[in-house]
């Protein structure tokens, strides 16, 4: 073994709770995710690869999600929250680079599960939830799991936890509109924060570190979160509105990073924008995939009103060559909504395709019916699973009203 990476290993089993991974029956699907769904997609840091191979998932979600557990997804743990994707989590965790030294205080801690991740890699992990309930049962789930190095606090986020400031890493795993004034003052000097900014179904991570006082920020991947509730919530100036569900940048022009990437779009993979492939020589998205199995899909999301609105009409072009289904049969081209109830859980999840090779950009126009107790819907759009090359364009949403 590479003697850094058996250094990591060594680090780990010190730190790690220990629990039989050999009668663990999820042990493979945890490496398949790891191996497929977040080292392949760009997480290179040894000890956070590890981590996500060690801490049993599965245990941080309800007994209904557990065959899910192992999926790159957001999953519904009850009061209107949700445990983040495994991908989404990594790559938190390896934006703020921790340290064996580091004391890191989590905002949100939900299931428990971010916290875990972190335990085996830094000295202590102080985390606050805001949910009573789930603030309780995460602390005894973290304590029958051997966690001792996780500190849980019920209260406001917002104001983060003064008593043990200042930390090395402030991770916020709900999307305020502004950063926080208190995590500010209690992140140190040189120490790194990231958060999830933005309006409720638009939001971008921001890297900040912290340089004689202020933060100096980065942006980095667009991404979608519950939202930061309490104070923060109070203040929150733009507010979702669903009775005018809308898709943006569904010509996929706007790039105001530079990087490739469109705007208002979450969970991109394999996607890039071609900036005169559409028609009239105007910008597509393009989605490319060699390698079956593999996500090549953007989405987005937005609320909605039942009571007032009965449907949405999708409507897009799109061009596709040398395409080939993947191994699971919902690995096809297409586009998929999926309906969302008042605590998160998926209740519907129509779609449209499988599309075939084309010549020429082709149109499809679908309205859906939406169901009575739906909050909430995300847009899938790509490969899916799908190998070939397919562009997308002109994507509209069209409300149905009563």
């Amino acid at each position: 073994m590479h003697r850094v990476a058996g250094l990591c290993v060594f680090i780990l089993a010190l730190t790690s709770p220990v629990w039989s991974q050999s009668r663990d029956p999820f042990r493979d699907a945890r490496e398949r995710l790891v191996s497929q769904d977040i080292e392949r997609e760009g997480i290179r840091n040894p000890r956070v690869l590890e981590s996500m191979r060690t801490v049993p998932r599965h245990e941080f979600v309800p007994l209904s999600q557990k065959n899910f557990a192992y999926f790159d997804a957001a999953l519904a743990i009850g009061y209107k929250q949700t445990i983040s994707p495994p991908f989404i989590v990594a790559y938190m965790t390896q934006a703020i680079d921790p340290q064996p030294d580091d004391v890191v205080l989590e905002i949100g801690t939900g299931s428990g599960y971010q916290a875990a991740i972190l335990s085996g890699l830094v000295k202590d992990v102080y985390t606050i939830e805001i949910v009573e309930q789930l603030g309780k049962t995460a602390e005894e789930r973290l304590d029958r799991l051997g966690y001792k190095n996780v500190h849980v606090k019920v209260g406001d986020g917002y104001k983060g936890w003064p008593e043990h400031a200042p930390f090395d890493k402030i991770i916020v795993t709900c999307s305020p509109e502004d950063v926080p004034l208190p995590l500010v003052a209690q992140l140190k000097e040189g120490g790194k924060m990231i958060v999830p900014l933005g309006e409720r179904y638009n939001q971008v991570f921001h890297l900040f570190e912290k340089k004689a006082g202020k933060l100096t920020a980065t942006k980095l991947i667009n991404t979608l979160f519950v939202p930061m509730t309490g104070t923060s919530e109070d203040q929150r100036q733009i507010k979702p509105d669903p009775l005018h569900p809308e898709i943006k940048n569904g010509g996929f022009e706007i790039d105001a990073n530079k990087d490739g990437y469109p705007d208002d779009w979450h969970y991109q993979r394999l996607i890039r924008i071609d900036p005169n492939g559409g028609l009239n020589s105007t910008p597509c998205a393009v989605f490319e995939n060699d390698e079956a199995g593999r996500p090549a899909q953007a989405l987005q999301g937005m609320a909605i009103d039942p009571s007032k609105i009965s449907g949405v009409q999708i409507s897009l072009k799109y061009k596709l060559a040398n395409s080939r289904f993947g191994g699971q049969p919902h690995e096809k081209p297409g586009m998929v909504l999926h309906f969302y109830d008042d605590q998160r859980r998926v209740i519907a999840e129509p779609s449209v395709g499988p599309w075939f090779d084309t010549d020429d950009w082709t149109t499809v126009s679908k309205t859906f019916p939406v169901p009575a107790k739906a909050r909430e819907m995300i847009f899938r759009v790509g490969l899916n699973g799908a190998t070939g090359v397919l562009s997308v364009d002109d994507v509209i949403l069209t409300p149905v009203y009563r």
